[in-house]
């Protein structure tokens, strides 16, 4: 176990180095110059030269790449600006944004907790609400439970996030006035408190969690239908076991471990960002901080986010290997 956690934490490290690299290049091989960025309206020849040897634009690539991954892995930062006017950047340093000027760090650091309340709200109505609605459908195949589930599964898939989103807010918030304007200042929970944190998520939380519901309802479905024709499922029932045993301890057990592939790339996935969700909601999280630096061509901003975003679907993947080999007693890891 020692051995497989270190070798994927080795290819952890690979898999980032890779996609900063291509983020890095891709990026300068658009028609953008970030010195016109940085200097807005009142540039001239002498400003841009200036900016470009401020942030080393002058440099070849390579050099350029070589510095800011120097921020990344010495344990110092690095330092930031030209000779007599440097700053020092601490790690993780990605730099500064060419927008305004903020440490990217200290942008996503202060976006995060927006997106993980986000998401971990959602994971969890669509984790247990799918897998319980899959598995009541697989008991009562061909049953009216089975074809509400089934019917609700396809509503949710079929639905577009932007449409149900907007379809709940002006719902709940415009004409019932249920709920209140989502408010920033509610989006932390021990500053808002328990209350208007929850009214201020639970919409966001639903939206999210629908198309995702879906999906785990019908795949939880399918492969409880496989797993209870299983051969180990008819032994059990032969042996005599109760039929919540033979469901829950063994027939469910071996049924989730797809479940739990999908669950953690999804995760992973949305901690970098939920764009659309985010965006219709009014949260300041990562996914609003993504298209905002994508559409101000902000490198520093853009590495730091698919950087982010690539740690935790790589983690994910990790904890999933490991995973396996508790759920699934056939798997092994070597």
């Amino acid at each position: 176990m020692g051995r497989y956690i270190i070798r994927r934490l080795l290819q952890l490290v690979l898999i980032l180095w890779v996609i900063s690299a291509i983020t890095f290049f891709l990026f300068w091989a658009t028609p953008a110059n970030p010195a016109l960025l940085i200097c807005g309206k009142d540039c001239n020849t002498e400003t841009v030269a200036q900016v470009n040897a401020t942030y080393g634009f002058d440099d070849p690539l390579i050099v350029q790449y070589g510095t800011y991954m120097k921020g990344l892995i010495n344990p110092n930062g690095r330092m930031i600006g030209s000779e007599g006017s440097e700053r020092q950047c601490p790690w993780p340093c990605f730099g500064e944004s060419y927008q305004n000027g903020i440490p990217v760090w200290d942008s996503i650091a202060d976006a995060f907790p927006a997106t993980f309340w986000l998401a971990m709200g959602a994971a969890i109505l669509w984790l247990f609400g799918g897998v319980a609605l899959g598995i009541v459908a697989a008991l009562q195949k061909g049953k009216a439970l089975d074809k509400l589930s089934v019917g609700l599964a396809l509503f949710g898939v079929s639905f577009p996030t932007l449409v149900f989103g907007y379809l709940l807010l002006y719902l709940f918030i415009v004409k019932l006035q249920w709920l209140p304007f989502p408010d920033t200042a509610n989006a932390a929970l021990l500053t808002a408190g328990p209350g208007p944190w929850v009214q201020f998520y639970i919409l966001p939380w639903i939206t999210l969690a629908l198309v995702f519901a879906a999906l785990y309802t019908r795949l939880t479905r399918a492969n409880m239908i496989d797993t209870l024709n299983e051969d180990f499922i008819r032994t059990a029932r032969a042996k005599g076991l109760g039929e919540r045993t033979v469901v829950f301890k063994h027939a469910m057990r071996a049924a989730l471990t797809p479940i739990v592939t999908i669950f953690g790339l999804d995760l992973g996935g949305l901690l970098g960002g939920a764009v659309i969700t985010e965006q219709i909601f009014s949260i300041t999280g990562l996914g609003k901080f993504s298209i905002d630096s994508v559409l101000g061509n902000d490198l520093p901003a853009i590495m730091g986010v698919v950087l982010f975003a690539a740690i935790f679907i790589v983690v994910a993947n990790i904890i999933v290997d490991i995973l396996y080999a508790f759920i699934d007693p056939r798997v092994r890891l070597s």
